[in-house]
């Protein structure tokens, strides 16, 4: 079966004319009509009537047409849904991270530039965040502290420091100065579970100071950690670019060495040139 032929004689049937036809085809009237004669003498039927003002289409051509327009319009279709991809009009992004905050400011972003494009979002700690992408269950992450590895493209999205996350009527709470990592030597904390990457760098920043707080209550989420400290069971601890306009509560910067985290966004390096990853990468800031 030739494809040409029946694509132009699918033309005609939808204009009704060997002229509008070939202009739809971007081919000559000759050429349309060359196909057709060829397509009528293989399978020796008819497939159209000319009258002096139109084409028609005979019984067998009825019948035929309602199979091409199917399938030449599946085919219009998919070049659509292609070209409209293409255009980053439409399409599906797959995206992890290891907290809401980095990432919500991106998302917006991509909706107002690209607001075809659908995004799935999963959120989860470090390592969960990590082995999704490298297990290509996302197409990019945003990402803190991770490590360079071989196939990985990361690319920079700025710095946090550590906060102390004081209850609102706490001493402290009123001075706006840096706190020194020091001053939290033997003091009452709530903090994250020791794999969370906040608790994991305050940790490592009191090792090398010698300070020992004294961690009574360990909870799985940011906003566990906020209610407790509301609720006056400890000092918290907290990232810059997570603190919550919560007044129960209030964070003041902590100075010390070792008190800062990297946030970066990654994705596989041979997928780095798909275009949706591309639009996704042209929204991390200039750092």
């Amino acid at each position: 079966m030739n494809l040409f032929q029946l694509r132009a004689f699918d033309a005609v049937a939808r204009e009704g004319s060997f002229t509008r036809a070939a202009a739809r085809l971007f081919i000559s009237q000759p050429a349309v009509t060359g196909h057709i004669k060829a397509l009528e003498e293989h399978y020796q039927i008819t497939l159209l009537r000319r009258t002096a003002r139109r084409v028609e289409l005979t019984e067998e051509g009825t019948r035929l047409a309602a199979i091409t327009r199917a399938m030449f319009g599946l085919a219009e279709e998919a070049q659509a849904m292609l070209e409209a991809n293409r255009q980053l009009l439409t399409g599906r992004l797959e995206v992890a991270a290891d907290g809401p905050h980095r990432v919500m400011p991106m998302l917006a972003q991509l909706r107002a530039r690209y607001p075809g494009i659908t995004v799935n979002l999963r959120l989860g700690n470090a390592q969960e965040t990590l082995a999704a992408l490298l297990s290509e269950h996302a197409d990019v992450a945003v990402l803190t502290e991770v490590e360079p590895r071989k196939g990985l493209y990361l690319q920079s999205l700025g710095e946090s420091r550590i906060c102390a996350l004081l209850p609102a009527s706490h001493p402290w709470a009123a001075d706006a100065q840096s706190l020194s990592i020091n001053a939290l030597d033997r003091q009452i904390m709530v903090l994250r579970e020791p794999s969370s990457i906040t608790r994991r760098t305050f940790d490592q920043a009191c090792s090398q100071a010698s300070i020992h707080p004294r961690v009574l209550l360990e909870l799985d989420s940011r906003e566990a950690v906020t209610e407790a400290v509301a609720a006056n069971l400890g000092i918290g601890i907290v990232s810059s670019v997570e603190v919550s306009h919560d007044p129960r509560v209030v964070a003041r910067p902590m100075a010390g060495a070792g008190l800062l985290n990297q946030h970066m966004i990654g994705c596989l390096e041979r997928r780095r040139e798909l275009r949706l990853i591309q639009a996704f990468l042209s929204l991390a800031p200039t750092v």
